[in-house]
This record gives C-alpha cells, sequence and structure tokens, in this order.
C-alpha cells in the first residue's frame, strides 16, 4: 500500500507558485470552463485583472441576477455547470434568488463571490457580508477560501459537488487579499470527500421489486422528471415505456423527456395539468416516478394523490424518497442507470391493454381547451403558432405565471433539453437571461423566451446582452397588462378584488427595444399575428415581439389550493 501511495505521489505535477487569482483561472480551464457569467467590483478586481488576458470567454451581463439565471439556462441544456462571478456584498446577495432557484431546481453552478480581506472581516468592512451564513440554505455546499493553497482543491470539488449525484449551486467566497497572495498550485490531486458519497447504481433486489410489481399491474403509470433530463435518460424512458407498454406523465420540469407526440404520452400533472395526466396519478394501482420530488403543485391534496396505488421512487438523492409520498419501493440510484436495469431485465409486461385504451379515450374526450377569438389574441392560439413556426423544434424559455403554463400546455416538446422554467422557485425574471445561456448552451438551435409584461421588466436590461452578443433570440411577451396568475387567483379566489394586479401604465416595448438596438415589433390583432408573426420567429436576428393577448383569459384546467388531484375545474368548456 505504501509503494503503491509512493508510485501515485510521483505520477502529480510538479506544484506551480501562483497567485490566487491566477490559480482560479488556470483551474477554470482545466475544469473546460466555456463561458462565464459575471460583474466585476472592487473585491474581485484581483481575480478580473487575471480574467483580462486569459482567453475565457466573460460575459458582463448587465446584473449578478441576469449572470446567474443565464448560468442556470446555460447548465439547463448543456449539462455543464454554470459559472459565476459577482463581486461581494450587495454582488453577492443579488446572486440569492438564483441560487435558491438551481437549488430547488436541481441545476448545477459554481459560483464565486468576492469577499473583503482577512485581515478586515467581521468589521462590518465596506461591501462586507456574511455570503456564507446568507447562501448556506440554498447551496449544495459553500465555502470560504481563508488560505491560499486551499483554493485549487476547492475548486476542483467545488465542480464535482455540482455536477454528481443531485446536481446543484456551489458557491466559493474568496477574500481580496487570498485573490493576491501566492501558493502552490496543483490541481491533479485526488479528490477525497468522505461525507459525500452519492449513489448512482441501483440496488439490485430493489429493482426486482419493481419488475414484480409492475408484472402484477393493471394499471401502471410513469411520473417522469427532470431527474430523467439531468440523467441524459430520455431515450431509456421511451424504451422501457414502450418494452412495457405503460403510459408516460410528466412534471413541469420533466416536459421534454418523453415525446410529446407519442401515443403512450398523456401530458403534463399537477395544478394546471390536463384531466387525463391527473386522473392517471389519482387512478393508478402502480406509480412509478422518476426523477420527480412530489412538488405539492404536482399532487395537490396528499389525501388524495395515488391513493389506489402501490408507489416507487426512483431518485438520485435518497432525501427526496418518501419525504413527501408514502414510498413502498424505494430505488435510489441515476435514472439512466436504473432505467436500463429495468429494460435488461425485461420482466413480464404488464395486463394494461384495458388502461391504456381508458387514457387514449381520456385524451380524446377532455383534451386541453380555449375559446379561439377572430377579434382579439387568445395566449393558448399564440402558443400554438408559435410552435408551428418553429416547427416545434425551439427551446423555449419563461418567466412565471400564466404564459409559462400555457407555453407548458399549448407547445408539445418532442425532444429532451428544449425547455427551461424555473418551477419550484417560480422567479419572475428568468425567461430572458436564461434564453441567453440556453443560446450559449447550444448555438445550433431557434431559442424563443417567452415572458410576461411582468417578468420582463424584472432584468429587461439583458437585451444589451443578446445585442452585444448578436444573439438570434425572439423574445415574445405575452402583455395582458397584468401580473396575470395574480390577477387570476384574485378573480377565482379573492372576489375580484384586483388590488395592484394590473399595470396602469407600461413603456412603449418597441421602443425599448430599439434603445438596445433590438428590432421591436408589436401585435395587436390576429391579422397581424398572421401576417407578422412567422417572419419574425424565422428571421435570423434578435427581436423582440409584443404582443397584446386578452387579459381577462385565465389558465385551465386548475386544481384550487387544498382540492385533490382529481377535483379540476375548467375541464371542459
Amino acid at each position: 500500500m505504501k509503494l503503491q501511495e509512493e508510485m501515485d505521489e510521483a505520477q502529480l505535477e510538479s506544484p506551480v507558485r501562483m497567485t490566487g487569482g491566477s490559480m482560479l483561472i488556470e483551474a477554470l480551464k482545466r475544469e473546460k470552463v466555456e463561458v462565464l457569467f459575471g460583474y466585476p467590483g472592487g473585491a474581485v478586481l484581483p481575480l478580473y485583472d487575471k480574467l483580462y488576458d486569459s482567453g475565457l470567454f466573460h460575459i458582463l451581463t448587465r446584473h449578478e441576477q441576469g449572470a446567474i439565471h443565464a448560468a442556470e439556462g446555460y447548465a439547463r441544456v448543456s449539462g455543464k455547470p454554470g459559472v459565476v462571478i459577482a463581486t461581494s456584498g450587495p454582488g453577492a446577495t443579488n446572486l440569492v434568488t438564483g441560487l435558491a432557484d438551481a437549488m430547488i431546481d436541481s441545476l448545477p453552478l459554481v459560483v464565486f463571490t468576492g469577499q473583503v480581506a482577512t485581515t478586515v472581516i467581521g468589521s462590518d468592512a465596506f461591501q462586507e457580508a456574511d455570503v456564507l451564513g446568507i447562501t448556506m440554505p440554498v447551496t449544495k455546499h459553500s465555502v470560504q477560501v481563508r488560505h491560499v493553497g486551499e483554493l485549487p482543491m476547492a475548486i476542483k470539488e467545488a465542480f464535482h459537488i455540482a455536477s454528481t449525484g443531485r446536481p446543484g449551486p456551489v458557491l466559493i467566497d474568496i477574500p481580496k487579499d487570498i485573490a493576491v497572495s501566492e501558493g502552490e498550485f496543483r490541481y491533479d490531486q485526488k479528490l477525497e470527500l468522505p461525507g459525500y458519497q452519492p449513489v448512482s447504481a441501483p440496488n439490485h433486489l430493489q429493482i426486482r421489486k419493481l419488475v414484480e410489481a409492475v408484472s402484477r399491474a393493471k394499471k401502471p403509470v410513469i411520473l417522469a422528471g427532470a431527474g430523467v433530463l439531468h440523467a441524459k435518460a430520455s431515450e431509456y424512458l421511451k424504451k422501457y415505456a414502450e418494452q412495457q407498454g405503460i403510459p408516460v406523465v410528466h412534471t413541469l420540469l420533466g416536459l421534454g423527456g418523453f415525446p410529446a407526440g407519442h401515443e403512450l404520452f398523456l401530458g403534463m400533472a399537477g395544478m394546471h395539468g390536463t384531466y387525463t395526466a391527473n386522473m392517471a396519478l389519482y387512478e393508478c394501482d402502480l406509480l412509478i416516478n422518476i426523477g420527480a420530488r412530489f412538488d405539492d403543485r404536482l399532487t395537490g391534496n396528499l389525501d388524495h394523490f395515488a391513493k389506489y396505488a402501490t408507489v416507487a421512487h426512483i431518485d438520485i438523492d435518497p432525501a427526496e424518497v418518501g419525504k413527501n409520498v408514502p414510498t413502498h419501493i424505494p430505488v435510489v440510484g441515476d435514472a439512466r442507470l436504473v432505467l436500463e436495469e429495468l429494460i435488461h431485465q425485461n420482466g413480464k409486461v404488464a395486463d394494461a391493454a384495458e388502461w391504456r385504451e381508458k387514457q387514449e379515450q381520456s385524451k380524446k374526450e377532455y383534451p386541453l381547451w380555449y375559446k379561439e377569438s377572430a377579434e382579439t389574441i387568445k395566449p393558448q392560439k399564440l402558443l400554438e403558432m408559435i410552435c408551428t413556426y418553429t416547427d416545434g423544434e425551439a427551446i423555449v424559455t419563461t418567466d412565471v405565471g400564466q404564459h409559462q403554463m400555457w407555453a407548458a400546455q399549448f407547445y408539445p416538446f418532442k425532444s429532451a433539453d428544449s425547455w427551461v422554467t424555473s418551477g419550484g422557485l417560480g422567479t419572475m425574471g428568468f425567461g430572458l437571461p436564461s434564453a441567453i445561456g440556453a443560446q450559449l448552451a447550444d448555438k445550433t438551435r431557434k431559442v424563443v423566451a417567452v415572458v410576461g409584461d411582468g417578468g420582463f421588466q424584472m432584468t429587461l436590461q439583458e437585451l444589451s446582452v443578446i445585442y452585444e452578443l448578436q444573439l438570434p433570440i425572439k423574445i415574445v411577451i405575452l402583455n395582458n397588462q397584468s401580473l396575470g396568475m395574480v390577477r387570476q387567483w384574485q378573480e377565482i379566489f379573492y372576489e375580484e378584488r384586483y388590488s395592484h394586479s394590473k399595470f396602469v401604465s407600461q413603456p412603449n416595448f418597441n421602443k425599448l427595444a430599439e434603445a438596445y438596438g433590438i428590432k421591436g415589433l408589436t401585435i395587436n390583432s390576429m391579422e397581424e399575428a398572421y401576417r407578422e408573426l412567422e417572419g419574425a420567429l424565422r428571421s435570423d436576428e434578435p427581436m423582440l415581439i409584443n404582443v397584446a393577448v386578452e387579459q381577462e383569459e385565465n389558465v385551465y384546467p386548475m386544481i384550487a389550493p387544498g382540492k385533490g388531484i382529481n377535483q379540476m375545474t375548467g375541464v371542459k368548456p
């Protein structure tokens, strides 16, 4: 053993002396980082000075929140960690929303924040903030580097932790004096994290239990979450569902993990899910959850959720198994590895022909619906047109609210990594900056940011980045001159008392776009939509398309708070 350790040590690279700032640059190159999003300030000037001639591609966003949401979009589409740099104090605190968003939606980020010098930490120095204390609840791991020699290993550990197991954000806080201090840089040392050993391979006994449960099922259903996408397991999910003849339901964040046009696809489930998907979850006798959290917006009142079912839960994060819904067959592991094993087992197929026939009939009887209008633009119709004019192949990003739900309902996703949205945290302002990251992650695909007039105005300054990089992103504002989902809830649950949910005034969005150097287009009627929208979406230049949609339109179906998944309203006209 000692001889082996000596041989391993001999193969390590020779340490090189450099500053903390140089160490960061070298580590990012070793991690093959393609793009950084950030905003400089006093505490990170030593880092930015080394970035000046590093050759690394850095994007100066116009707000730190824009930087971290762009990094989230990049991570969601590429599967690689998004990298962010921000200064101390307000620079760091402006990242908190994005950290929380990435944490709950399992997006890999590596975030570097500047900090005041170690000699004045704790003295309320200028732009000092307890970044670790503030961000610890919303990061997978966070650390403050107090000795320059610790920085290389901290960075190596950060990339590993962020991208393995259940992905998530990792933060490294770097005091200014550490960035300018010299130390020895080595990056080939073996990672030793005894407290962090995520399980990827499933337990074979649990796999057998699931195979046997499928063979006995009469009404099985697969609930596929974002874990399928994170594991790059979409093809395996399709193969397994077809092999076993099991219908598939998606969570909001899981959309794209199974082809929307497939005969086994029942739609999205949850508060604004399809009747067929929700009733399948209510009536099933076997529920196979693959990579979903059993979020409350999915389950509704737990007393009514999958009450007749044996529940199997496949998840990389053991903390999620049994957390919200009692689980009979827990399977901890990577979704792709689990599905590979299930396919290999090729157990007895469920006797579910009658069940599948029922689901097919339900899809025909209870489709998503809306009342078309020749006078006003229905948002659902607009999403259908966007799908048609992008050939259903676009990457779609959204803010949060009604437009988000309409996009989920009326833009059927054919393939994985096509849907970028804020799920668990529900972050307004997410759509525009995340589109930047998504486009940089995949330059070959069209990116459409579907946003509301409220959320768009929270991060609209990032139009400047789109112009600078000439990213051919199309921003489509569903402009109902209100905070649409807030207005809908006030209509339904608060006796139409519209307290501060309707905008009295708005900017001229065309002129706003032009002020940023981007072409603006406003569509006020269906006639204009038919005439203008296709050309705008098919163009190769960035464009802001402001569409006046009907203000009073609501999202249906809907499950009211406290109601069960089977207690939907607005199922039919």
